[in-house]
């Protein structure tokens, strides 16, 4: 073989070389392309989706917004009645306390069970241990603040006093050392 028909050969390889490469390249370009309009396209679904969730919150929000004005005018009455000396305060705000709690209940809101129930971490806040033979070790004795649940989730714990029984844990130590 001549050097000549070596290196028309080797031109050749390199012209069909250079072909496939440039071939590559459009087809990589076109991958890149069609990448970014991909990611473009789910941006635009992924703010879209957002915008959705962020109405559909701030009309639920305003639905019981709507729904609390008329205990607010109602708590404004009961401050003006009372001013004014027409009435008992106590009964009027007893009365708007009724519909708010209505209004929670209708929304899903219940309150949560604390006192004479064993202490539970996931529904009570423990503040005070109280020593006292009248109730059973780990009982909650007393409620200092009421705690809620929205459906099965907590809202916020019930802050509690707990029994703590003095003879219960001696009695404890007493059965470890047996």
């Amino acid at each position: 073989m001549s050097p000549k028909s070596k290196t028309k050969k080797l031109e050749e390889k390199v012209a069909k070389l250079e072909g496939s490469l440039e071939d590559e390249r459009k087809r990589a370009g076109k991958y890149l392309s069609q990448l970014k309009y991909a990611r473009a396209d789910l941006e635009n679904l992924q703010k879209r989706t957002q915008k959705r969730i962020d109405e559909v919150v701030s009309r639920a929000n305003g639905r019981l917004l709507m729904q609390l004005c008329p205990l607010l005018d109602e708590l404004h009455l009961a401050i003006e009645a009372s001013n004014a000396g027409n009435g008992d305060i106590v009964e009027g705000v007893e009365m708007v306390r009724g519909k708010l709690e209505k209004l929670m209940a209708a929304e899903g809101v219940s309150p949560i069970e604390a006192i004479g129930e064993p202490f539970d971490p996931r529904f009570h806040e423990a503040v005070l241990e109280v020593e006292t033979h009248d109730q059973p070790d780990g009982t909650v004795i007393e409620e200092l603040r009421k705690g809620y649940k929205f459906k099965d989730r907590v809202l916020r714990a019930s802050m509690v006093k707990v029994a703590r029984n003095p003879g219960s844990d001696e009695d404890q130590e007493e059965n470890e050392d047996e």
